[in-house]
């Protein structure tokens, strides 16, 4: 089962943590180096002590073979040249210690004890190394040799071994401490460099998080140095991820201010479109109720359905466009679209006697789509029904259908005067307007503005897109749209961005 970090240490900043994990490292690197160290010059100085006593022992077996019969005979620690603390013992047939004898510095050799003897008793002749603890005389390394019926033991003092042991711990702690503290200012001197562009970074958020960024704006300056962005240290990348980060909240909050900025037009032009035949009814209303013979009730009656007419087909465009961007569902079938143009032109022409309406239809390609029919012809009514609206009198609309490689397309074209250059990235907006230069004289008020943004939703609705290419002499709206690969109906959703699920 994990475990949750303490308080204390999620409370730790990261450069101190960071430091404390080097120096725990550190330590336990010189800790394990030290023991090792002195795990080594111990078996060494050991080894180096052995071969002594093995070599006293020796030459104290071959005096004592001179004298087999004296078993108290310890002449070889009167020899000169012995050097203090040298220990040696004759020891009976059983093993008991017979005599023993220790070299004393500046005087003669010292008898032990028996209780200094009886440290020594129970060593086997097996020619081993034993340690030792005699009293009065500190630890010792003996032997025990055996040469016929002589048994001799020999012995050193490990006060050497010990004290060079403690000294090199000493030493080893003294180097160890002042490495540590070497190592540690380099390594709070390292990770203060390596983490101040962390510093910085957070230093930017924090001054981020303290903007009103519901009201205010996140300025281009409030960003991470160049310095603190590169790539090549984890440290600049995560500086590089803010300034990131930074950009999209910006460029989301423009979009977001385009946004509302649409919106509040979109409102501002639709409460212009339905009040404009809402007075235009309430005005005709009134003079019908006064009966004033200034107007004819007949006409006014007509003003009143066409005002009505108008405003419905307003709020129906409204509607429509809603649910499209809600993605709504779409009664789905298979669309032949040859038919359908075919259809919307004829409507036209008859709407519009005025200008040439040519269809141009290839009978080897069938043009079929899966889609809501009533939508696709409204999306082509609507384009016949802008050029009828925005051209001359005389101008020549064609509209054609193409098929090939699983897509089919729908043409409209005019040679009329065509969309000007300022208004072409907006035309598919809500409530977009050609200006003059694009009306008849005779189109009255003209369309409300919606038709072309219908047309792009139900387009984009089926899967397809618009585009629209205008040159004075020639503006043409294509709509491309895939073809049915299989014929499948029924109802269908819609996504957000308007393709079908």
């Amino acid at each position: 089962m994990s475990r949750r970090p303490s308080a204390g240490m999620r409370s730790r900043p990261l450069r101190t943590r960071l430091l404390v994990l080097l120096i725990a490292t550190l330590v336990v690197v010189c800790v394990a180096m030290g023991l090792l160290a002195t795990l080594l010059q111990r078996a060494y100085l050991m080894g180096d002590l052995d071969d002594r006593v093995r070599h006293t022992a020796e030459r104290v077996l071959d005096t004592a073979s001179l004298h087999p019969g004296l078993q108290d005979d310890l002449t070889f620690l009167r020899e000169s040249g012995q050097p203090a603390g040298v220990l040696s013992a004759r020891l009976g047939e059983d093993g008991a210690v017979v005599s023993a004898a220790v070299v004393v510095q500046d005087a003669p050799t010292h008898e032990l004890s028996t209780g200094q003897r009886t440290a020594l008793a129970g060593i086997g002749a097996d020619g081993a190394m034993h340690t030792r603890t005699v009293p009065g005389l500190g630890a010792y390394r003996v032997t025990v040799l055996v040469d016929g019926g002589v048994r001799v033991l020999a012995g050193l003092p490990l006060d050497d071994v010990q004290d060079t042991l403690s000294g090199l711990v000493l030493i080893e702690a003294g180097v160890a401490l002042a490495g540590l503290a070497v190592a540690g200012w380099v390594c709070a001197v390292v990770v203060r460099r390596q983490l101040g562009p962390l510093s910085r970074v957070a230093a930017t958020a924090a001054e981020i998080s303290r903007a009103p960024l519901g009201r205010g704006e996140v300025t281009a300056g409030t960003r991470g140095p160049g310095r603190d962005t590169d790539p090549g240290s984890e440290a600049g990348q995560v500086g590089a991820a803010l300034n990131h980060l930074l950009d999209h909240v910006e460029s989301c909050r423009a979009e977001r201010r385009r946004g509302e900025e649409r919106m509040r037009r979109f409102l501002a032009d639709a409460s212009h479109e339905l009040r404009t035949p809402l007075a235009s009814i309430a005005g005709y209303a009134e003079l019908m109720n006064r009966g004033t013979d200034r107007v004819e009730p007949v006409l006014a009656w007509r003003r009143v359905s066409a005002e009505s007419a108008r405003m419905t087909g307003l709020v129906e465009d409204l509607l429509l466009l809603a649910r499209l961007d809600e993605g709504r569902a779409l009664h789905l079938a298979e669309v032949d679209l040859a038919a359908l143009v075919a259809e919307a032109v004829w409507e036209a022409r008859v709407a519009g006697g005025g200008h040439d309406w040519q269809l141009e239809l290839d009978p080897d390609a069938p043009a079929s789509v899966i889609g809501d029919q009533a939508r696709l012809h409204q999306l082509v009514a609507n384009l016949l029904s802008n050029a009828r609206m925005h051209t001359p009198a005389g101008t020549r609309v064609t509209a054609s259908v193409e098929s090939a490689d699983g897509r089919c397309v729908i043409r409209v074209r005019d040679n009329g005067p065509g969309i000007p250059p300022a208004l072409l990235p907006t035309v598919f907006e809500p409530f977009t307007r050609a200006d003059a230069s694009r009306s008849r004289a005779d189109a009255g008020s003209g369309g409300s503005g919606l038709g072309l943004a219908v047309a792009a939703a139900i387009s984009a609705a089926h899967g397809g897109r618009i585009q629209l290419h205008s040159v004075p002499g020639r503006t043409e709206f294509t709509i491309d749209l895939p073809a049915a690969l299989e014929t499948g109906v029924g109802e269908r959703a819609v996504s957000g961005n308007g393709a079908p699920v």
